[in-house]
């Protein structure tokens, strides 16, 4: 009996363990969760089990684990950033408090960005909140002391700093892409020390041009977060910065391979692998999806790329793919269906709104956040079919989250968890 005790609570906890929502994208960092009984329906009066409002301004996507609810914002004029902890069953806010200051923020330069988009990252015991080069810190869940921070990694994020964190193994990998320097950092996730630094290879060539953003350093910068992903029983973590997307071994930060776009910038969207393709979006100007066999060494953008598209193609959203489909929205709200294989063209349909959340898959759905508070429930398959539309006052910028059978939808102004009555 002792046993098949110890053996049902290692399966209990192995799914607790896979419901909770650790850093942007998830678990998986696909955009994808287990979860199942997840509401299909809700408003500002059904299904929202609290509702609890987030001081100043953030982006970032929440981190659930352990009953606790995580995410970062920040003043509107980038003096004083903050970590917020809240109760995940109650929605009682349980820790608030300026974590960094800066006398001297840069201006952001734009409406969309704010400074305090990058989300969090979790796991037992520990959360690690990231700010770009205005500071990097690790507290302990239990007590909310700092254990580390960083506050000397430079980089002048001019729009504002987006990368979010990663955990891999004993690391924490930050993504620093901006107008004067552009690099991946590994932390030691117990003591903050740097672990390895890799700068990007790709020299610019951006002196001479004649864009209009040029001057401002807009042709270096990129907001991308890695994923960790398996190769032929290999690691790699792929990347995509200015210029170039790249894949590096996590374990030492060693390039092995890279494809070039010298006609795009400021990517946005976190890359994905499937059917043995890295499938990578450019990000402004040119915007493109490449996908790109996995397994060469070098630049590898003349040998490697089995299929690309250069139109309707997002330029802010993270995509999704469930099964052998692939999909994404763009900032004006149209939803384009592709097969991962070939990238021919399934459907593309409008669901209105602006969009800059990125999708999740979840209990044979996907949820599409929009910014003016209406959540669009797709089926996923080879037809456009809507399950759903449902609306909050406000809409969102950060991505939604999930643990168990609720979701975790963060307005512009709120905080909601929203889980069936039933």
């Amino acid at each position: 009996m002792r046993v098949i005790y110890i053996v049902l609570l290692c399966c209990a906890l192995s799914l607790a363990a896979q419901a909770d929502w650790p850093q942007f994208r998830g678990s998986t960092a696909d955009g994808q969760a287990s979860a199942t009984e997840l509401p299909l329906h809700w408003s500002e009066t059904d299904n929202i089990k609290w509702k609890t409002e987030i001081p100043l301004r953030g982006w970032s996507t929440p981190v659930v684990m352990g009953g606790q609810v995580w995410l970062t914002t920040a003043t509107l004029d980038g003096h004083s950033f903050f970590a917020v902890c809240l109760d995940a069953n109650t929605g009682k806010i349980l820790f608030n408090k300026e974590l960094f200051h800066c006398d001297a923020p840069e201006p952001l330069g734009n409406a969309v960005n704010c400074y305090a988009s990058p989300s969090p990252a979790i796991e037992a015991g520990r959360v690690y909140i990231h700010f770009g080069s205005y500071g990097t810190t690790c507290l302990d869940t239990t007590t909310f002391k700092v254990l580390w921070q960083r506050t000397d990694l430079p980089c002048r994020h001019y729009r504002g700093p987006s990368s979010s964190p990663v955990l891999f193994e004993n690391l924490l990998i930050v993504t620093m892409d901006g107008v004067d320097v552009q690099y991946l950092l590994a932390l030691d996730k117990k003591t903050g020390k740097t672990i390895w630094k890799t700068n990007r290879s790709v020299p610019w060539d951006d002196e001479n041009s004649t864009l209009k953003f040029a001057k401002d350093g807009d042709l270096r910068k990129a907001h991308s977060t890695p994923i960790v992903v398996s190769v032929n029983g290999k690691l790699q973590m792929l990347s995509t910065g200015a210029k170039a997307a790249y894949a590096y071994d996590p374990h030492d930060g060693k390039e092995l391979w890279r494809i070039q776009f010298p006609n795009s910038w400021s990517a946005a969207p976190m890359p994905l692998f499937s059917h043995g393709l890295a499938m990578i979006i450019t990000g402004l100007g040119k915007t493109e999806l490449y996908a790109v066999r996995a397994d060469g060494k070098g630049d590898v953008t003349n040998t490697h790329i089995v299929w690309k598209l250069d139109k309707g193609v997002a330029k802010t959203a993270s995509p999704v793919i469930v099964n052998d489909l692939f999909y994404m929205v763009r900032d004006d709200g149209i939803v384009t269906c592709l097969e991962v294989a070939t990238g021919q063209q399934v459907w593309s349909e409008r669901i209105g709104g602006t969009c800059a959340a990125s999708p999740i898959y979840a209990d044979g759905r996907l949820y599409f956040a929009n910014q003016q508070g209406k959540t669009i429930v797709l089926k996923p398959c080879r037809t456009f079919e809507v399950l759903a539309t449902n609306t909050l006052n406000t809409g969102c910028m950060a991505s939604p989250a999930v643990s168990g059978k609720a979701l975790f939808l963060r307005t512009k102004t709120h905080l909601y968890r929203i889980e069936s009555d039933k």
